[in-house]
């Protein structure tokens, strides 16, 4: 299409192009009288179109002869629908589309809309932003107020809606479709009952043209209750995820199924003609969905938010059920937590020394990479099986558990007082997993680095010290921003905490286990129940351990291999690695290097805790459609709580609020039965 400079006078446009008759199809003049419109005063341009009655009447043949015999059936069932069922092919399919846009049949009305403008979007609110008094005018000059009543538009209408409905029956009759909604087994299939009824009154139309539909029509009522079933089936079966999962295919297939739907009925309704000025509304209305559809055939943005919601919702709602267990109510669970992260500390603590002598045996990166990894990998589902806790594992199950409590209808106008409460009793089991870990990988990594200088009569530090007390020293080191790479490790361990939970569930692989016919043969029905049990309880936990160890060990020989200063800080590890540092240097180092590295070993902590929570926060917040402006009141309430109980925040005191936040967890947090 020809760039047209924007300066060009509207009059001297239509004059020049349409002073006589013109039966050119060229889009050119049109172009250019779009550019000029755009920066005129249209009650200007609807004044000269009324005051120049040949060059009105030269205008509207132009514009019906380059719309003439032009179909539109893919303006309304192609674009801004998903044309894939899955989320990558379909983003690579937009992406390509936006830099390489494709080739379209020139007898559509989508080639016309392709070549006219280059901004449909900006065009669409032109047009609506127009005073409707104005708009409608232009209409009726133009012979396009009738528009929705001629024959050829609604065959095309009818022809769009019967393609979209046989698209949709063949997408919701899929076995793994249909098994997300079970209500619907005992009912009619509203889908199929939808098709019957659209392809009857497109039979209608062909005996009669003039057929016209109104709001009192039979059919249309029907038409209109069988669209409201389908709908309600794509919203019971997005419900029905959290039961029994749903993979990102099936996401697809439901978003494309709403998507198609939805166009339906909006299709249907330009149809409905109650009163004369209807006729009028709805050729506007054609016109506009057309323009509003063709502007966001390729958005982005939008498929990337529609299609990651529900799975991100689905794997903060498995980890909000792991994060229920991380928040402490009475002092013996207080206990049990600190008795429990001083478990993980003493594992953590031997890490520290195991990986310090792997870096001690000669091999490539990728060697060094492999063996860290599977220290902490190894190490990281050891404490998971043995019921130990690594604190900074906890904020991003906890997060999920927060935003699920926040989102649960009532529950974010309730007492801020409440939730502040909550938030005490989270941050309290936070401190305490922290003091447990520290307080053992201290004196365990000191305890065994001894046993072996005993052992070997080797002080096996001392190379290891100078490194090991640097990177302990913020100003000499990047320790602040491994730490936040640490979070962000902690935050997609808990991603993939969720997302194998939900896969789990979806694709019933502990009843698969448990009816194995295989496994109840060689070892019997009770162990292929155990086994079950077993795999629904522990694999989400065993996998983003197992993957996080991975994570941490192999960024800094990556790093290495890039020329990058990567590397991972943890509260723990630091807390180990202080201890060997101390030791290779036989305690004997200065106040100022013994403080900082006291002091940057919870300051780790601290980006550890914040990285990983800030990030979970956000994937909940997002999933649940909530925004950080909806809870502002709720943040302020907590800090004010805070300031009047600052203790409650470190030691479990009794509260006449603890029954209250007990009820606020139990009421929004289902058990694995129910939700499973």
């Amino acid at each position: 299409m020809k760039l047209f400079k924007s300066g060009n006078n509207f009059e001297s446009v239509l004059k020049k192009y349409f002073s006589f008759k013109n039966e050119t199809i060229s889009l050119e003049p049109f172009s250019e009288f779009l550019e000029s419109a755009k920066s005129a005063d249209f009650t200007d341009i609807i004044n000269f179109l009324r005051n120049n009655s040949q060059i009105a009447e030269n205008f509207k043949k132009y514009i019906h002869n380059i719309f003439r015999d032009k179909t539109f059936n893919l303006s309304l069932t192609e674009a801004n629908i998903l044309s894939e069922n899955a989320f990558v092919p379909e983003l690579k399919k937009r992406i390509l589309n936006k830099v390489l846009p494709p080739i379209v049949n020139e007898h559509t009305i989508w080639y016309t809309i392709d070549n006219l403008s280059f901004t449909p979007k900006k065009d669409l609110e032109f047009l609506q932003n127009l005073p409707e008094n104005e708009i409608d005018e232009l209409f009726r000059i133009l012979g396009l107020s009738d528009l929705i009543i001629k024959p050829k538009v609604k065959k095309e209408l009818l022809f769009s809606m019967n393609i979209l409905s046989w698209r949709v029956t063949g997408s919701a009759m899929e076995v793994e479709v249909v098994r997300m909604a079970p209500q619907y087994r005992n009912f009619d299939n509203p889908f199929l009952a939808l098709q019957n009824e659209l392809e009857e009154l497109a039979a209608e139309f062909e005996k009669n043209p003039e057929l016209q539909l109104h709001s009192k029509d039979s059919r249309y009522k029907q038409i209109k209750i069988y669209i409201e079933q389908c709908l309600e089936f794509v919203n019971i079966s997005f419900k029905n995820s959290s039961k029994y999962g749903i993979s990102g295919k099936i996401n697809q297939s439901l978003l494309k199924i709403r998507q198609q739907v939805q166009r339906i009925y909006e299709t249907v309704q330009l149809l409905v003609i109650d009163e004369e000025k209807y006729i009028l509304i709805n050729s506007k209305q054609l016109i506009f969905n057309i323009l509003s559809y063709k502007s966001h055939r390729n958005n982005i943005s939008e498929l990337i938010n529609d299609s990651t919601r529900l799975i991100s919702h689905l794997i903060t709602n498995h980890t909000a059920e792991t994060g229920a267990h991380y928040i402490t109510s009475t002092r013996k669970e207080y206990m049990t937590m600190f008795y429990k992260a001083s478990g993980g500390g003493i594992i953590v603590g031997a890490l520290c020394v195991l990986k310090m002598l792997y870096g001690y045996v000669p091999g490539s990166d990728f060697s060094h990479a492999f063996l860290y990894s599977m220290n902490y990998a190894m190490g990281f589902i050891m404490i998971y099986l043995m019921g130990f806790t690594l604190a900074t594992k906890q904020p991003a199950m906890t997060a999920a558990t927060m935003t699920k409590v926040l989102s649960e209808e009532g529950n974010i106008k309730t007492d801020s007082k409440e939730f502040a409460h909550l938030v005490s009793k989270l941050f309290r089991s936070q401190f305490i997993a922290f003091v447990g870990n520290v307080l053992l990988s201290f004196p365990i990594a000191l305890i065994i680095i001894y046993g072996l200088d005993v052992f070997f009569s080797q002080n096996l530090a001392v190379e290891r010290s100078d490194k090991l007390l640097k990177d302990l020293d913020p100003f000499k080191s990047k320790a602040i921003l491994h730490a936040s790479i640490a979070g962000f490790y902690l935050f997609i361990s808990g991603i993939i905490s969720g997302n194998i939970g939900n896969n789990s569930v979806f694709y019933q692989i502990p009843e698969r286990i448990s009816k194995n016919l295989s496994i109840r043969r060689l070892f019997g029905k009770n162990f292929a129940k155990s086994l079950s049990k077993y795999y629904a309880k522990n694999w989400p936990g065993i996998v983003s351990n197992f993957w996080f160890g991975v994570f941490l060990g192999a960024t800094a020989p990556v790093g290495l291999f890039l020329g990058l200063d990567l590397d991972i800080r943890h509260i723990t590890f630091a807390a180990g690695n202080f201890a060997l540092g101390l030791y290779g240097k036989d305690f004997t180092i200065d106040s100022y290097t013994f403080w900082i590295s006291l002091f940057t070993v919870f300051l780790i902590g601290f980006f550890n805790f914040a990285v990983s929570f800030s990030l979970s926060m956000f994937l909940a917040f997002r999933s649940r459609k909530l925004n950080f402006g909806q809870v502002s009141e709720i943040y302020k309430g907590i800090f004010k709580y805070f300031l009047k109980n600052p203790l409650r925040f470190f030691i479990p005191l009794r509260s006449g609020l603890d029954k209250k936040t007990d009820d606020l967890m139990s009421n929004t947090i289902p058990t694995k039965s129910e939700d499973h």
